[in-house]
């Protein structure tokens, strides 16, 4: 089976573990990953939403460049 290119708000909703309100509120604030308006309905394009994960990584303390 082919990976989905794009997913819904439903679909990144459930993958996030987050309300699809909170998709919602994002992207009425210019929050949250790039979407696409398509027939009406929002998607996500997989690249975006990776693009936009990697950028709400955290590094601890120990985990910092330069403090082994």
């Amino acid at each position: 089976m082919r990976k989905p290119h794009c997913l819904n708000q439903k679909e990144l909703a459930r993958r996030w573990t987050i309300s699809h309100r909170t998709l919602e509120r994002w992207r009425w604030a210019g929050e949250g990953p790039a979407y696409m308006k398509i027939g009406g309905r929002v998607v996500y394009r997989l690249e975006d939403i990776i693009a936009f994960e990697q950028g709400q990584l955290q590094q601890t303390a120990d985990t910092a460049p330069g403090t082994a």
